[in-house]
């Protein structure tokens, strides 16, 4: 690392923090005293006889674009997937609008919370249009079919994810960071207020990678949509996010703002990684640059060996 990188100066933009607990435990923000519109209050999440999670909490920041962080296997997706109404909790509860999440019909839940799920697949044949008009699937009904209002919102969806002039095209004939944003304005069509992602960018190449974060980014600047996001590139994390949680062996370790959650110390605590974090030319977000292969190996001073 260059001695011109300057390191992120945080002790000026803030007092100086109470000393840390002796202990290694997780650091969390205070819980807000308005209630928000997703949370989950102690639950325990798991698949058969195995436990992701236990006893855990959180609440999801009204109008935020939260992301959630943390290595392979720490419990991210188990914990989007009960957010979403697709994992229920063996105990605990997830609350939507203050109702438990898993007692709603499948159709009031999906005209406030949308999904795009980590592996989608599209029907063999189905065109653009075809695809992000099911969006619209939740607000149809035995009185109420397929209107000219649908067809607006299914347009409109298309314009601002920019594919409109892909409307006649197969699915299967795009390229992936295409697919992928005909699968956002599929979940824009169903006009929900909440829209969770499960690693939007995974096998994307870098270019689309970028491009779909900065249509997050803008979903959530202009339409004000509160939107949740798992995503494996903690860079790009603090870049994006406005709430960022990091998560380690089914516990949430930290959450708040990325300037004062992606430290030094969280990365190599939660990730296991040696690192200095400085300040982003670009935008002034954290940027996480990894230590040396060799400083890697050499154990530093107050973390265990």
């Amino acid at each position: 690392m260059s001695p011109d990188v300057p390191l992120r100066d945080t002790a000026a933009a803030a007092p100086a923090p109470a000393p840390a607990p002796a202990t290694d435990s997780p650091l969390r923000t205070p819980r807000s005293t308005t209630m928000q519109r997703l949370t989950a209050e102690s639950v325990t999440l798991g698949y058969d006889q195995r436990v992701i999670a236990r006893d855990l909490s959180v609440e999801i920041p009204d109008h935020s674009f939260t992301v959630i962080v943390g290595p392979n296997a720490c419990g991210k997706s188990t914990l989007l997937r009960a957010l979403s109404r697709m994992l229920k909790p063996s105990s605990g509860s997830v609350l939507l609008d203050g109702a438990a999440i898993h007692s709603m019909p499948a159709k009031k839940v999906a005209r406030t919370l949308g999904l795009l799920p980590q592996s989608s697949i599209a029907p063999d044949g189905i065109t653009v249009a075809d695809l992000v008009a099911r969006g619209r699937y939740p607000h149809q009904a035995l009185l109420r079919q397929w209107s000219r209002e649908d067809e607006r919102i299914v347009e409109e969806s298309m314009a601002a994810t920019g594919i409109g002039e892909l409307a006649d095209r197969y699915v299967d004939e795009l390229s992936g960071g295409q697919r992928q944003r005909v699968w956002i304005a599929m979940a824009l069509a169903q006009q929900t207020p909440l829209l969770l992602l499960d690693e939007p960018t995974t096998f994307l190449d870098i270019q689309y990678q970028i491009d779909v974060l900065d249509l997050c980014a803008d979903l959530h600047e202009t339409q004000d949509r509160t939107l949740v996001a798992v995503l494996h590139d903690l860079n790009h994390a603090a870049r994006y996010a406005t709430h960022l949680i990091a998560m380690r062996e089914g516990e949430i370790y930290a959450e708040g703002p990325p300037a004062e959650v992606v430290t030094a110390e969280l990365v190599e605590r939660v990730f296991g990684l040696r690192c200095q974090v400085i300040d982003d030319p670009e935008t002034g977000t954290p940027l996480v640059v990894p230590a040396g292969r060799r400083a890697r190996h050499t154990v530093p001073v107050g973390l265990p060996e």
